[in-house]
């Protein structure tokens, strides 16, 4: 990395050839992080990933009441108390803590502040914050609907039926999910509007179901009857997400690429990437070590509904640069209330290295133009260092702006990126 904290991403001299394992889920890291504190005894998060996010989301179960330790293989957690005082927790600009950790303030007798970077305060928490009212919380958010904001617990939360519009995010539905088995009644959840992300939903209802909770689900409507949670062990999946640019740095470069340890079956909405590959012409075979990609160096135009695997958008959008046709994605309105608007800085950014980029009013339309090289702005988003990298493959002089954001979901990527083309 450069001192000017910028990383001259490494082109692709050679066909790849190289395996790498990518670090744990942060989707399910954080969610086994909150199931564990609502357990009634000691649970044991092996594998877990260690980066910004995840760290964030132990600190805010400290402060709310549940202590974690550090093991040789993963992080064990203590059951959270219930505590009065004041505290504060500390948000960054982690959408998981920010949604997951409210719900929980509302059972102990603590009143919780929680605020975090400047760009947490731009992202949408307001549906979650009018959900948790009308089951009963004591919120106070001075009419932002973002942070800063003040949960005030009285000892728990009698939960029941609620409307919610997570539209914006599937976080606020998971959110509610996760902490209902610890409300008196449980929770009805009634969607408005359709959630952006089908496969996070399936991840906390399987996890919940794996920690002795009984949801249900009927259409939009979901139920999560209060339950005593349980378990021993959980182990986490590796990031199906982060592991994107390796899986479609073929398609560019050509060669071959493992990544090992990619599950048989996951809720991971990054499994989608194998059907990707095989739809853009490579080739994608999963076995007993872990899921291996060829490609032959030339992508072919795309259309193609994200909106089911929306966080995959910085990588393919990268991607489909490089296509031999015009391509475009769809479904994916909700990403400009990620980490930045992902859609007009991938718009921005793109266009900017002399691609053919503009936006749509739920996604991006990208026509072939020739690409050269320049700086390639991140804004703070993990996923647009991603996204710098996998132009680079085919770009000389690409320099990635501030490429330790990457540590909110991979702590090693540029590490990991660049041991992979140097071994092809």
């Amino acid at each position: 990395m450069g001192e000017d904290n910028t990383w001259a991403a490494p082109t692709a001299a050679d066909a790849i050839d190289a395996e790498v394992r990518v670090p744990g889920s942060k989707s399910i890291t954080n969610r086994a992080f909150v199931l564990a504190a609502l357990s009634a005894g000691k649970t044991l998060v092996r594998e877990p990933l260690d980066s910004r996010d995840a760290r964030l989301m132990l600190s805010a179960l400290d402060v709310l009441g549940a202590a974690s330790t550090a093991t040789t293989d993963g992080v064990l957690l203590e059951p959270m108390t219930g505590g009065t005082g004041e505290v504060r927790v500390a948000l960054g600009n982690a959408g998981t803590v920010a949604r997951f950790t409210p719900p929980l303030a509302t059972l102990g007798s603590r009143t919780v502040h929680f605020d975090g970077d400047p760009a947490i305060r731009r992202r949408p928490v307001a549906p979650l914050l009018h959900a948790l009212r009308a089951l009963g919380a004591d919120i106070d958010d001075g009419g932002r609907g973002a942070a800063p904001f003040t949960v005030r617990g009285h000892g728990g939360l009698d939960g029941g039926r609620v409307d919610l519009d997570s539209s914006a995010s599937s976080q606020f539905l998971s959110a509610l999910l996760l902490s209902a088995p610890a409300f008196t009644r449980g929770v009805t959840v009634r969607l408005k509007g359709e959630a952006p992300s089908e496969p996070h939903i399936a991840m906390t209802l399987d996890m919940l179901r794996r920690f002795g909770a009984e949801p249900e689900r009927d259409g939009p409507e979901f139920h999560v009857p209060p339950a005593t949670l349980a378990l021993d062990t959980y182990t986490v999946e590796p990031d199906l997400s982060s592991a994107a640019p390796f899986v479609v740095a073929p398609l560019l470069a050509g060669g071959r690429v493992r990544v090992s340890g990619w599950p048989a079956e996951t809720t991971q909405p990054g499994d989608w990437l194998r059907d990707l590959v095989r739809e853009l012409g490579g080739e994608a075979v999963l076995d007993a070590e872990g899921l291996t990609v060829t490609g032959g160096g030339t992508v072919p135009g795309a259309d193609l509904d994200l909106h089911a695997v929306g966080e995959l958008t910085p990588v393919i959008a990268a991607l489909l640069c490089f296509a031999e046709g015009p391509s475009e994605i769809r479904g994916v309105a909700h990403l400009r209330g990620h980490e930045t608007d992902r859609l007009a800085a991938l718009a921005t950014e793109l266009s900017a290295l002399g691609g053919d980029v503009t936006e749509t009013d739920d996604g991006l339309r990208i026509r072939p133009a020739p690409l050269h090289g320049g700086t390639f702005h991140t804004y703070d988003d993990h996923r647009l260092v991603m996204a710098g990298a996998v132009l680079g493959l085919r770009i000389a002089d690409v320099v990635v702006e501030n490429p330790a954001t990457v540590g909110k979901t991979y702590p090693e990527f540029v590490a990991d990126w660049e041991r992979v083309l140097h071994q092809g």
